[in-house]
């Protein structure tokens, strides 16, 4: 039971949609009581909801205009904001340790620092799983934050513009992993090679473009329904995109890709967005109860396993389902998390018993780009699922996002966010080109 009258300090690692959500709905219940200390560390200044990084690689969506920076979103929301890496946590003594914060030249900004908490949250979220697999990690982008998103954006743009130099030319990109990522990455890329030649690429069209989408499995979107990967394949086929399914990578080089059967994939641009896994650290540090893919496990309420007062949420959680399956990572997953914890924290503090946390799957959405949206509506609040596509699919698909903002800014400041964008786009290029 937490008592309102002593100090009780809520730390928050990881700013990402589940991490960013809990700490501003604390921020306002506990904003009239200075006995609480709410404080979200990340690494980065500045916060982009992870669907959209597909976006941020292809050049639509502008991280410096769209994103959220932490420091200022902090003051409005009631909590504090530290910048760090977090490396270190003594669960006896309360104490998580951030590591130094240097800049590009390797000058300290910040040094070393030790910060007190009661209560716990770890929300870090997850990164690509290469499996190990031989040159993966030397030859080929991931897209697991805005700034690996960046870089590939820029050799996007660097490419584009080699190829434009060139009668006929040809930009080859591979990507491995169907997955929402991988397919709606592919989709996007067609998008934005048709704008080129409304930007001084007049030689750019799609037709210079050859996308390659590799899948391991017998389906591209294997964790969706048949009828909805079935959808998304036609769509992409039809733009141009050549799926490759039951196609297992052995090794990746400067040239492209290596197939289990011998065969090569040849690329100029290589992208790995192939399974997910929790951050390698975590499989060396704490002691926490892991999955095979470094999920730390959680009681039905979303405590670890071995300490009450260390919550986990998100892509980092490996919460058991009663039907034995796992809750999947995903944005919808996260946020459901994070509206738990809330309410766990607040029972705590009322010496009450805690909520479990019951996922509610309300159905999952592929955004083909400007093309065609696909996905099913429902999960399982009905026996059923509802198949939908097309514009209606479309505007379900940006109002989930629409919702996250409401979640992180409120309604009002979010409809003023809404609008911004909207005159935003009346002025600013449709894709970002530097």
């Amino acid at each position: 039971m937490i008592n309102p009258t002593e100090p009780h300090k809520i730390l928050v690692i990881g700013g990402g949609a589940g991490g960013l959500e809990l700490v501003t709905q604390l921020g306002h219940r506990y904003r009239k009581n200075p006995s609480v200390e709410v404080t979200l560390v990340d690494q980065k200044r500045s916060h982009i909801w992870k669907p959209l990084l597909h976006e941020v690689a292809t050049g639509s969506l502008d991280p410096n205009t769209d994103g959220v920076v932490y420091h200022a979103h902090a003051v409005k929301h009631h909590y504090e904001f530290e910048l760090g890496t977090f490396c270190g946590l003594n669960k006896d003594t309360k104490t998580v340790t951030l590591a130094e914060t240097v800049d590009e030249d390797g000058v300290q900004i910040l040094p070393e620092r030790h910060l007190q908490y009661d209560t716990l949250v770890l929300a870090i979220g997850s990164v690509s799983n290469d499996f190990k697999t031989p040159g993966v990690k030397d030859h080929c982008f991931f897209l697991d934050t805005a700034k690996q998103a960046e870089r590939f954006h820029n050799a996007l743009i660097n490419n584009f513009m080699r190829v434009n130099q060139r009668e006929n030319g040809v930009l080859n990109i591979a990507i491995v992993g169907a997955g929402a990522t991988g397919v709606e990455l592919a989709a996007e890329l067609y998008n934005v090679t048709d704008m080129l030649k409304s930007y001084g690429l007049p030689k750019m069209t799609a037709k210079q473009l050859k996308v390659t989408l590799i899948e391991a499995g017998p389906r591209i979107l294997p964790a969706l329904p048949a009828r909805i990967s079935g959808s998304a394949r036609d769509e992409l086929a039809a733009l141009g995109v050549d799926v490759c399914e039951d196609t297992l990578i052995k090794s990746a080089n400067a040239n492209g890709f290596e197939t289990a059967d011998g065969s090569e994939i040849e690329a100029d641009m290589m992208i790995w967005a192939a399974g997910v896994k929790a951050p390698d650290f975590l499989a060396d540090l704490y002691g926490f109860e892991l999955t095979r893919t470094n999920q730390i496990l959680v009681k039905p309420t979303l405590q670890s396993s071995i300490d009450d007062s260390i919550y986990v949420i998100g892509d980092c959680c490996a919460c058991a389902q009663e039907d034995g399956s796992w809750v999947p990572p995903r944005a919808q997953s996260a946020h459901q998390m994070a509206s738990l914890v809330k309410k766990n924290i607040i029972l705590t503090e009322k010496g009450k018993e805690l909520k479990n946390f019951v996922y509610k799957d309300h159905g999952s959405l592929v955004n083909l780009s400007r093309y065609s949206t696909v996905g099913s509506l429902m999960g399982n609040l009905s026996k059923n699922s509802m198949f939908i596509e097309g514009k209606i699919a479309r505007v379900v698909y940006v109002s989930l996002y629409r919702m996250h903002q409401i979640a992180i800014h409120g309604f009002f400041k979010a409809m003023i966010v809404y609008i911004a964008e909207k005159i935003g786009k009346v002025v600013r290029p449709k894709m970002k080109l530097h």
